[in-house]
């Protein structure tokens, strides 16, 4: 248990209120007051007010505005209103029908009558546990006895709650209103919610509220952060076995995500269990310094318990170097429960848990694989009853079929164990995120094709195929006959440059020219009005000087496209039945072709 510090010893308090301590006693008491979180700029500050003037907490854009805002870093003077917008303290309290004054005022009548205040419960916490002797040997009701078992708890935990911060820290006034402060927020919590009550580490996190916000406030935030699930309800129970649960699952998540620092730490002999806890109770607040706690605390209200195995896993990644080199479990633990100074600041910490992602499927499948491991031999519908909400009745069916044939000693029936050796645990893994992802609807599994669909479609692949057949057929023909009828036919002709120099690509527009321009349409207009005999010398001279160009054309290489099947085709037509139209290449050959 640590003591309360001496005041000859402390010269002064830094911007968040912890005692500035001489440098031999910085050391013991594990706090860094160098501090390295980015310094509020005004424009920003004005814009976030702005913001919050409009808060709106169901809103998509809102949720992603304000991450912007907590990325960059809140202002330590906005950090309350931040809060209190994302926790919805005052939806809460309106909804609510307790009264947190009158509930005070019923804590106050069983102090009276054990002799105490709530100023000076710290102080009588000897007298405490002789009336709790008394009350042992049954010289008292029951209800007090509950009453006087829940005051001392919290009593011994006030005087472990930061003991270097000035509202918590010796006899001075300020600390006095502060452990009353704390006192009456964690007592009313239990009055409030009386299955959960008063668990160990709740003190930290109420002193943490304080600090940031007013005494209701404060309270009315230690109730949505203990009752709603996207929080911290999965963690405080009154019997410590929900937190054992969620370290069991972040040894699991260590495991699948680094499988060699997981076995360098079995095989030390050391467990999640051994430093967990202490992270997940107290929610980082052992980090020495300050502002990275409250940049942690910043996402944890916005993502909830997804963002507090985010920061455990970014401390563990960043101390793996350190924790590989070490060979016994003397030096692992007091590494993991005391994070060094150089590994907390902000500078460091913050932008790798920015840059480190886990994922809320993938702690819901870490959450099946701690189920499995734990029944063991029980049903699967038992498993899935209590597992949790997301994986539901879909998983029973995809984990059917996974269970490994084993004979369980039972007279009953025989029944598979998931969690045996023999089977491969990454298979399990991601069975359980398929399932999972197919329950909510983020992923869908390709449909199966039937054998008839397969026939129907080749069916109308043949079908396509065979009407382009008879479509290219047609237009080949078409195409003869207009050859035989005017003489024109789409033929990449050759081209010269004014060097005289062969063109492929000229060629080809001049031959598409020839056969849509004016003097196509002057052939095929002269050919249907002479006789089929084609006396006209012109006529002669034009089908040489034809021939004798598809000749040279034949003698160059042709460059051919893998579209054109009209080409392909017609080169496959004998030289003899083909018709060419020259592409003049000269000035005084276009004059010539358009008097023709």
């Amino acid at each position: 248990m640590l003591r309360r510090a001496s005041t000859s010893s402390l010269v002064g308090f830094d911007e968040f209120g912890f005692a500035l301590s001489k440098k031999r006693d910085r050391k013991l008491r594990h706090r860094c007051h160098e501090y390295s979180y980015p310094q509020p700029n005004p424009v920003k500050v004005k814009e976030l007010c702005e913001f919050l003037s409009y808060w709106n907490g169901s809103s998509f854009i809102c949720r992603n505005q304000i991450e912007r805002f907590i990325r960059i870093g809140i202002p330590p003077a906005m950090r309350g209103q931040v809060w209190k917008c994302l926790l919805d303290i005052d939806s809460i309290r309106a909804a609510s029908s307790f009264d947190y004054e009158a509930c005070q005022a019923e804590i106050r009548k069983p102090l009276v009558d054990l002799g105490v205040s709530e100023y000076s419960i710290v102080h009588t916490i000897d007298s405490l546990v002789d009336t709790e002797n008394e009350i042992s040997s049954g010289q008292a009701s029951d209800l007090l006895s509950a009453d006087l078992t829940l005051f001392k708890q919290i009593a011994l935990d006030l005087r472990r709650s930061f003991p270097t911060h000035c509202t918590l820290m010796g006899d001075r006034p300020e600390a006095i209103e502060g452990q009353a402060k704390l006192f009456r927020v964690l007592t009313g919590f239990a009055r409030y919610n009386p299955q959960i009550g008063y668990v160990q580490g709740m003190s930290y996190i109420a002193a943490v509220l304080l600090m940031i916000l007013s005494e209701e406030e404060a309270f009315w935030a230690l109730v949505a952060l203990l009752e709603k699930p996207k929080y911290l309800s999965e963690l405080f129970d009154s019997t410590l076995k929900k937190i054992q649960h969620q370290a069991l699952i972040f040894h699991q998540l260590l495991k699948h995500r680094k499988p060699l620092l997981f076995q360098h730490l079995e095989t030390l002999g050391v467990s999640s269990l051994h430093f967990i806890m202490q992270w997940f109770l107290t929610l980082f607040t052992s980090l020495p310094c300050w502002d990275s706690v409250l940049a942690i605390w910043d996402l944890i209200m916005l993502h909830g318990l997804q963002a507090v195995f985010r920061t455990g896993l970014t401390i563990i990644l960043l101390l793996e170097s350190r924790i590989m080199n070490m060979s016994e479990e003397a030096t692992v633990l007091p590494l993991l429960l005391r994070v060094p100074v150089d590994v907390s600041q902000h500078r460091v910490l913050i932008p790798a848990l920015w840059n480190t992602d886990v994922q809320e499927w993938e702690i819901n499948c870490m959450n099946r694989l701690v189920l499995e491991e734990a029944i063991g031999g029980q049903d699967e519908g038992k498993v899935i009853k209590e597992s949790t909400k997301d994986c539901t009745s879909s998983l029973s069916h995809g984990q059917q079929d996974e269970k490994p044939s084993q004979e369980v000693g039972r007279k009953t029936s025989k029944k598979a164990v998931p969690g045996s050796s023999t089977k491969n645990v990454f298979t399990r893994l991601l069975k359980v995120a398929q399932h999972y992802l197919l329950e909510s609807g983020k992923y869908s599994a390709p449909a199966k094709r039937s054998p008839a669909l397969g026939r129907l479609s080749k069916t109308r692949i043949s079908t396509s195929f065979t009407q382009t057949q008879g479509r290219t057929r047609r237009s080949s023909s078409r195409r003869s006959q207009n050859s035989t009828l005017g003489g024109v036919k789409k033929e990449q002709l050759p081209s010269q440059d004014s060097d005289g120099a062969a063109d492929k690509d000229s060629s080809s527009s001049s031959a598409w020219r020839v056969r849509s321009g004016p003097v196509g349409k002057v052939a095929r207009r002269k050919s249907r009005v002479q006789s089929g005999r084609g006396g006209s010398l012109m006529l002669k001279n034009r089908s040489s000087r034809s021939q004798q160009t598809a000749a040279q054309t034949l003698m160059r290489p042709e460059n051919t496209k893998n579209g054109e099947c009209q080409e392909t085709q017609s080169r496959h037509v004998p030289l003899s039945e083909r018709n060419f139209i020259p592409c003049p290449n000269t000035a005084s050959q276009v004059r010539e072709s358009q008097l023709i």
